[in-house]
This record gives structure tokens, C-alpha cells and sequence, in this order.
């Protein structure tokens, strides 16, 4: 009985033994996960620690049509100086500036005594030359009847050379005269189309060259302003939309508010290389003479959209020596550093005309260092 007292202590403590045992192991082993867990926890952290966050936007899309505001020079639809084709002293003026003329009216007077002489004595040397001519003529046609009977062959050739050197001497005369009565023609300065004198600059007395002996003075300048011309340089991403036929509107800052009506007529079709502009005429009515030539004038054009537009929040940009750039999201979570395209700026966003789609996360202020492949967090 003491012997089985004995066994069963020992089989008891054996027991006990193994439990403790197992309990040991069991919590060894707890601790040891909790600490892999733990490492692995401190280690998810580190990592989500150390990725940056951004706030991403997607773009959005922009009318298809769009209206630009450029600087413009208003010109005369025609802007002519008016110069004299003969020389003289200026007899009288009959139209100031801000004259309104029409074609052929007289804008100045030339008094040219010089040449008036010289038309005087060409159309005497005519009359020399034409009663030589019909002498010469009435010995031919007398020395062609006599010829059998009374005359050599020689002396009728004579006579018919002095009758070709005398008519060659009329129609040289003539000519002379011709030109001269042209000169003193020129002495009356007319407008050559309808318009406004825009500057007078010479007055009574004063001496007038042709050019023909000196330097040749302009009297007045004169504008056609009917119509006028709008010269404005389209920037070259709205060069192919910049079309004949395109609406526009002036504006000028004597008339705040106000809108003057005109469209586009032709263009360079060529880009300026230095300004990589397109060199755009727009036409304006001026009928009412409100707009006045050599202002400065705001032209607004509604140019459509050849390619859907996007509109991204300006502190979306990116500006680096490579250029205009946008920081996008991609499915992996890592960035990609795109080229974009800006086109009008609205002030707090920029309109995008090329290098983003519309699914696109655009990360919003991106830190300066921001590069391809960087791994991020979005933020919610």
C-alpha cells in the first residue's frame, strides 16, 4: 500500500511536471510571437511613415470653346503719305488735319513757274516742228511728180529723209509737251481715295521738292478708317483655331464696356520663330469713326477647341529646368512626372491642353523634391 502511495506521488509530480513544463512553452512561444508581431508592426509603421502623403485631384474638362484676350494695334484700313510729283512753292492748302475727303478732291495748290515755262517753249519748239514736218512734206510730194522729168532719184531721197527726220521731230515735240503739261497737272495735289487727313506738313510758301533735285517732302498723310485693321499675335496653341471667319471683339479703354463687333480675315500662316506667335488681321467696322487709328485695343477672340481641354488648380504645377510638369498617381501607387501644356490661366487654375487625361490623379502642391517612381500614400 505504501509502495502504490509512492508511485502515484511520483506519476503526480511527473504530471505536474510536464504541465509546467507545457505552460513554459506555451508562453515562451506567445512571446516570441507577440515580439515577430510587434517587429513586423514597427517595421509596417516605419515603412508607412516614411511614404509620403499626398492630396490628389482629377482634372476637369474645359469648354470646347474658349475665349482669349490679346493686345491689338488698331491701323487705317489704307494709310497713305501724300507727296507732290512736282516741285515748286506751295501756292495753297484747302484741307487741314481731321479733314474729311473724298477720291479726287484738291488738297493743295503748287505754284511751279519754272516748269509752266518749259511747257510754254516745248509747245512753241511743236509748232517749229510741225510747219518743218509739212514743208518737208509738200517737196516730197512735189519732188515725186517732177522726178521723171526734172529731178534725180538722189534728191527725191533727199527729200523724203528730211520728211521722216521732221515727223520724227513731231512726235519727239509732242512727247516733250505731253510730259510737261503732266508736270504742271501735278501742280494740283488730289486725294487718291476717301479718308481722313491725319497730319499737314507744309504750308503756304513753303518750297516742295519732287525728289528729282533734292529730298522729296510729304504734305499730308491720309487714312482710310471706314474700316479697320486689328493686328494681334496669337499664341502658337491657338494658331489652328485662329481661322478666317472667326468671331471677334475690341475693346478700348476710351469706352469701358463697350464692344465693338469684327472678325478675323487672314493670318501669316507662319509662326514667328522668335515670338512663336501667329500674326492675326481682324477687321472692324468704323463707320460711327469711334475707334481712331495707332490705339491700343483689347481683342477678344472665341476660338473652338481642336482637342478637349482640362482645368487643374495652378498649385498643381510643377516648374522645372525640363519644363512645364505634373505629378500623376499611378495604379501602383508610385508617381509619374509628366510634360504638360498650359494654355489660358484663370488666376487660382490653369487650363491644360496637352499631357493629362481626365482619370488622372493629379497630386496637388507636389514637394520640390518629387521624382519618377516615388512611392506615396494618398491621402483621404
Amino acid at each position: 500500500m505504501s509502495d502504490n502511495k509512492v508511485m502515484l506521488r511520483w506519476v503526480i509530480r511527473g504530471a505536474l511536471a510536464v504541465l509546467l513544463i507545457a505552460v513554459l512553452a506555451v508562453a515562451i512561444h506567445r512571446g516570441i510571437v507577440t515580439r515577430i508581431a510587434a517587429a513586423a508592426n514597427v517595421r509596417e509603421e516605419t515603412i508607412d511613415i516614411a511614404t509620403p502623403s499626398v492630396s490628389v485631384v482629377t482634372p476637369k474638362r474645359g469648354s470646347p470653346q474658349s475665349e482669349i484676350v490679346l493686345p491689338g494695334n488698331v491701323q487705317a484700313f489704307t494709310a497713305s503719305p501724300i507727296y507732290t510729283r512736282t516741285s515748286g512753292y506751295l501756292k495753297k492748302w484747302h484741307v487741314d488735319i481731321g479733314g474729311h475727303v473724298k477720291t479726287g478732291d484738291l488738297l493743295a495748290e503748287i505754284d511751279s513757274p519754272e516748269v509752266d515755262r518749259q511747257l510754254e517753249q516745248a509747245q512753241a519748239d511743236l509748232k517749229t516742228s510741225q510747219s518743218t514736218l509739212k514743208l518737208a512734206e509738200i517737196t516730197l510730194n512735189r519732188d515725186k511728180t517732177l522726178m521723171q522729168d526734172a529731178i534725180s532719184k538722189q534728191d527725191l531721197d533727199n527729200a523724203q529723209g528730211a520728211y521722216e527726220t521732221a515727223k520724227a521731230n513731231v512726235e519727239s515735240q509732242s512727247a516733250n509737251v505731253r510730259h510737261l503739261e503732266q508736270l504742271v497737272a501735278f501742280e494740283s495735289v488730289y486725294a487718291p481715295f476717301d479718308g481722313v487727313i491725319t497730319a499737314r506738313n507744309t504750308d503756304i510758301g513753303a518750297l516742295v521738292n519732287a525728289g528729282n533735285g533734292g529730298t522729296s517732302q510729304q504734305l499730308f498723310a491720309l487714312a482710310a478708317t471706314q474700316t479697320l485693321r486689328v493686328y494681334v499675335s496669337v499664341p502658337q496653341v491657338y494658331a489652328r483655331a485662329a481661322l478666317p471667319g472667326t468671331v471677334a471683339r475690341l475693346s478700348v479703354a476710351e469706352y469701358p464696356g463697350r464692344f465693338f463687333p469684327g472678325k478675323i480675315v487672314r493670318n501669316a500662316e507662319a509662326i514667328d520663330p522668335a515670338l512663336r506667335t501667329l500674326l492675326t488681321e481682324v477687321d472692324v467696322d468704323n463707320a460711327s469713326g469711334a475707334l481712331l487709328p495707332g490705339a491700343f485695343a483689347q481683342v477678344h477672340l472665341t476660338l473652338a477647341q481642336k482637342a478637349p481641354s482640362l482645368i487643374v488648380p495652378v498649385n498643381a504645377l510643377l516648374f522645372r529646368a525640363e519644363g512645364l510638369q505634373a505629378g500623376v498617381v499611378r495604379d501602383d501607387g508610385r508617381v509619374q512626372l509628366v510634360q504638360i501644356v498650359m494654355g489660358k490661366d484663370y488666376g487660382t487654375e490653369v487650363e491644360v491642353v496637352s499631357g493629362l487625361n481626365e482619370s488622372d490623379r493629379v497630386i496637388v502642391n507636389p514637394p520640390d523634391s518629387l521624382a519618377t517612381g516615388t512611392k506615396v500614400r494618398v491621402a483621404k
